[in-house]
């Protein structure tokens, strides 16, 4: 479980394709913190770490076939700046919302509108009628995952939403990155699929 809140980025530095599978290795200030089958969150995707070297600050997690249709992490290069979030403690602080980090599926960046210190960010997502029978949804005002970050959603669409990027996030992020095309990982709010399958408009996926 993760909650949202960005705590590093890390810098791809290898990709290693093997049969359907990807070895991504991260240079990252966190990685001498890490063991082997610990989890991290990578824009929002949660993957196993596999190896860790310590002396050179990287570690190396593995992204399975399913992984990368559903994600932007098949789109990744040697130099991009990725999201990093480790797996929540129980007893911390719930300073964003409730991420499994498993993301639903991937929008792309429509426009990105300065404000006066801060950033507009418009999204739009293809959105199936299964999609919205399962509950991916936004609401005004509740919670989504954008490449791991936990925002808040204002202008919500049946397709698309907008979000509010404070200078720190902008920062300390990815999102100083994203542009109009760019591919994002989504993660809708678990909470809102629970409420859709108990009023009985979500149906389990056969």
């Amino acid at each position: 479980m993760f909650s949202g809140i960005v705590q590093s980025m890390g810098t791809v530095v290898r990709l290693e394709p093997d049969h359907d599978n990807l070895h991504i290795t991260f240079e990252a200030d966190l990685a001498p913190e890490l063991h082997i089958d610990q989890s991290v969150a990578h824009n929002g995707v949660c993957l196993t770490v596999v190896a860790v070297d310590p002396e050179k600050r990287t570690y190396t997690v593995t992204a399975i076939r399913e992984t990368l249709e559903k994600s932007n992490l098949g789109d990744l290069k040697v130099g991009d700046p990725v999201n990093l979030e480790r797996s929540m403690r129980m007893d911390a602080l719930l300073d964003g919302h409730i991420v499994q980090g498993h993301v639903d599926t991937t929008g792309v960046c429509r426009t990105v509108e300065f404000a006066d210190g801060s950033w507009y960010y418009t999204f739009d997502y293809d959105a199936p009628e299964r999609l919205r029978k399962a509950g991916y949804v936004t609401v005004e005002k509740g919670s989504i995952a954008v490449n791991g970050v936990s925002l808040t959603v204002v202008n919500s669409r049946p397709d698309g939403f907008q979000v509010a990027i404070i200078p720190y996030t902008h920062e300390h992020t990815n999102f100083h990155r994203i542009e109009p095309n760019t591919r994002v990982n989504l993660e809708f709010d678990i909470i809102g699929k629970y409420v859709a399958r108990l009023l009985g408009t979500a149906k389990p996926e056969k």
